[in-house]
């Protein structure tokens, strides 16, 4: 094996701001800590986390890396202590804690997998982030089962393209909202039952005629659409809550919540242990990378960028006309 360089290219946050702030450094390379790998990074994606911490509104968890970037591809350099089951020159798809706008980037080993079959780095380094997050989400927290109906609001997002397929794959009805007629078709080939125009239009009232009721709402925008989602579930319904695009505060009824028996839960993905999302990879492992490989469900790229553009492929994400993923190669 080729020794490994003492430095790294990456992308810093040179102080909170704009995509300008996002600046091409040399740092050397991260140090391992027992049971994680370090990934020579071929593709990392962008997603809306980035963006907040880029802005200052979110800042990594203590003991993670002050480098944006969730989610890689590549393969496995260095291998520290207490790790089994990995190589190097093996590729992996990887959940990180941060530091994946690098050429380099430690994670902790249970929160890689193995690609796809028929998966290249740029389409699994699409994976993580949004699987994670939707396969905990809308299957662990709100329990979608077969024969059920779910809102997803966002459709035309990673988040949503993601949980659009696999709300499908699993054998329930979707409805989802999206911002405009190109985005409801987009949706709509994916597989989404109905879509519903949320601008200048009471989409709630749509959902309602269309679904007579929800079983599940996965829910990014919170804020006034909370109390909506509420009362758009069947009883027995859960609402999930991912993130906050419409603000953190509402007023809801704590009536309609004992009436119809309702959960509302939510939960963020970065702060959760790594025995945690090990538990997630073991579920997508088993029950998702099948239906990647045959080709049932599969990652939307919208746009790539190379790492040295990052504030190229954050202004993209920002302007909200992707459907899918913004990806940026390295």
């Amino acid at each position: 094996m080729s020794a490994l360089p003492a430095t790294m290219t990456c992308v810093e946050i040179k102080s909170p701001g704009g995509p300008e702030v996002l600046v091409p450094a040399t740092r050397p390379l991260p140090q391992l800590e027992p049971g994680e790998l370090l990934i020579k990074v071929a593709a990392t994606g962008v997603n809306r986390p980035d963006i907040a911490q880029r802005s200052g509104s979110y800042p990594p968890p203590k003991g993670a890396s002050d480098l944006p970037g969730l989610e890689a591809a590549g393969t496995v350099a260095a291998i520290a202590d207490g790790v089994t089951g990995w190589k190097v020159g093996d590729a992996a798809c990887a959940l990180t804690p941060g530091g994946s706008y690098a050429e380099y980037c430690a994670v902790p080993a249970p929160q890689c997998l193995p690609l796809p079959k028929g998966f290249d780095m740029l389409h699994a380094a699409a994976l993580p982030e949004n699987y994670f997050t939707v396969w905990h989400n809308l299957f662990e927290r709100g329990q979608l089962a077969a024969g059920e109906s779910v809102l997803i609001h966002g459709g035309a997002s990673g988040i949503g393209t993601t949980a659009i397929q696999l709300a499908k794959a699993f054998g329930a009805k979707v409805f989802t909202t999206v911002r405009n007629v190109q985005k409801a078709e987009a949706v709509t080939k994916l597989g989404a039952d109905h879509a519903v125009l949320y601008k200048d239009n009471d989409w709630a009232a749509e959902v309602k005629k269309l679904s007579g009721g929800v079983d599940v709402v996965l829910d990014m925008v919170a804020g006034d659409y909370l109390p909506k989602n509420l009362q758009l579930l069947k009883q027995d319904g859960r609402c999930v809550v991912i993130a906050l695009q419409g603000g953190a505060a509402a007023t809801i009824s704590a009536g309609i919540l004992m009436v119809n028996r309702l959960t509302l839960t939510g939960s963020t993905l970065r702060p959760q242990s790594v025995a945690s999302k090990g538990r997630m990879a073991q579920g997508l492992k088993d029950k998702v990378w099948p239906l990647l490989e045959a080709g049932t469900i599969r990652p939307i790229i919208y746009k790539t960028f190379p790492l040295a553009d990052a504030a190229g492929a954050h202004a993209e994400l920002e302007r909200a006309d992707h459907v899918g993923k913004v990806m940026m190669t390295v």
